[in-house]
């Protein structure tokens, strides 16, 4: 029930002490402030390593072959390896159950490409129809490459929205006739979209066999890529995806004869894997974070304490009265853990809505690649709201017990 009376003894106290009372309550709202400051920054990290994710699929491993740089069973270092269409063949055969989507790719990096008057310089990349789902593309006009395009090695591509703003900036390029290196045309028949920004827009997709005739590759390939298929348990999907990601490595290491310890000669890059680490480093992160900032607040919470001991102190012959008059204990402790409560959740709401105004300020300006749009949820919010409550709860107690324990007789003496 509100009580009036009640309400106007705590701010005469606050009156009373002004400068002990804001003093303190600077140290509960900074603490605050600095747990939402936090909060808020490993948000953005999260945010900013999942957007980082994003950019492909997350569940993808990537194959890769380059030059050997030790020896091995007789063979000198420096050997090139070469993947082909049958290591790509062999791989899914053999991974068929565990494959959701999968392309091998060739590449032709600062191919020139023109229309008309306008021509840029853009990376050529050879695909399967799954690369769309693989890397994570949105189709904003038109079609991506289909398996008939791969069959019959047209001479179709898919571009990047940044190659549609560079060459056909007020045109529709759907239909349109692009010329490849000078000498070789090609029809547009789709624009796509990549989370990772201009930089994955600058590319031109064309059907794989297309890339290795126009090319001169022969067979030749220069990476393999899948995605692989997701349970419901992420802990058992980064399991199956590291088995996968380690069988085909040594498989490619029996096939060409490369040591074991030559991490450079074969990459397979298991992206599911990494998620994990990194999520875990996040949580971790967090963690950290929620201790500095409980830390900081248990400081302001001691001060707080401190006040409460020191008002019981100077109203020790009040209170004597109150008991001698027939007040309860409860209603003693309810008295000072009141105060206690009201100064805690003062403090501690500035310094919450501080954080969450400095937040909302700085955080749409950050463009930093693992940190992006800090930011604290509603759950962290009323999080910080229960501390706030529990912790003025907390430095009121061992006071209000104190209170309602004394003596009427010994705090009527008491000067």
């Amino acid at each position: 029930m509100f009580n009036i009376e009640r309400w106007q003894e705590i701010f005469d106290t606050i009156k009373k002490n002004k400068l002990r009372t804001f003093l303190t309550s600077l140290s509960v709202a900074s603490g605050i402030l600095i747990l939402v400051i936090l909060l808020g920054f490993s948000s953005g990290i999260e945010n900013g390593v999942r957007s980082q994710f994003e950019q492909d699929a997350t569940n993808r491993i990537s194959i890769n072959t380059r030059t050997t740089t030790k020896g091995y069973k007789g063979l000198n270092p420096g050997r090139r390896l070469q993947l082909t269409n049958k290591d790509y063949e062999n791989l899914n055969n053999k991974y068929e159950d565990q494959i959701e989507f999968k392309t091998s790719l060739y590449r032709s990096w600062g191919g020139q490409v023109n229309y008309k008057e306008k021509q840029g310089s853009y990376r050529i990349e050879g695909v399967f129809a799954d690369q769309q789902w693989i890397e994570n593309a949105t189709l904003s006009q038109g079609r991506f490459i289909s398996q008939s395009d791969i069959d019959e090695s047209r001479k179709v591509g898919v571009i990047g929205y940044q190659m549609k703003e560079d060459l056909f900036p007020n045109t529709n390029p759907i239909g349109k006739t692009i010329l490849l290196n000078n000498n070789i045309n090609f029809i547009v028949v789709g624009v796509y979209t990549d989370p990772g920004g201009s930089r994955e827009e600058s590319r031109l997709f064309i059907p794989v066999t297309t890339a290795q005739k126009v090319f001169n590759a022969g067979e030749n390939i220069d990476r393999i890529a899948y995605t692989v298929k997701m349970s419901d348990n992420f802990d058992e999907a980064v399991a199956l995806s590291a088995a996968m990601s380690q069988a085909i490595d040594q498989d490619l290491r029996s096939k060409f004869s490369v040591a074991p310890d030559d991490r450079v000669a074969i990459r397979v890059d298991d992206t599911l894997e990494e998620a994990q680490k990194i999520y875990s480093l996040i949580d971790t992160i967090r963690a950290v974070f929620w201790f500095i900032g409980i830390g900081t607040i248990i400081a302001g919470v001691v001060g707080v304490g401190n006040i409460m001991l020191i008002v019981v102190k100077e109203r020790t012959k009040e209170i004597g009265i109150r008991k001698a008059l027939g007040a309860l204990p409860s209603e003693i402790i309810w008295m000072v853990l009141q105060e206690s409560i009201f100064i805690t959740a003062i403090a501690g709401f500035v310094g919450l809505f501080l954080g969450v105004g400095i937040l909302e300020l700085i955080g749409p300006s950050m463009e930093m690649d693992f940190i992006k749009d800090p930011t604290v949820d509603f759950a962290t919010s009323i999080t910080t709201v229960v501390i706030l409550v529990v912790s003025g709860a907390l430095a009121g107690f061992i006071p209000a017990r104190r209170a309602a324990n004394i003596k009427p007789i010994e705090a009527l003496r008491d000067e």
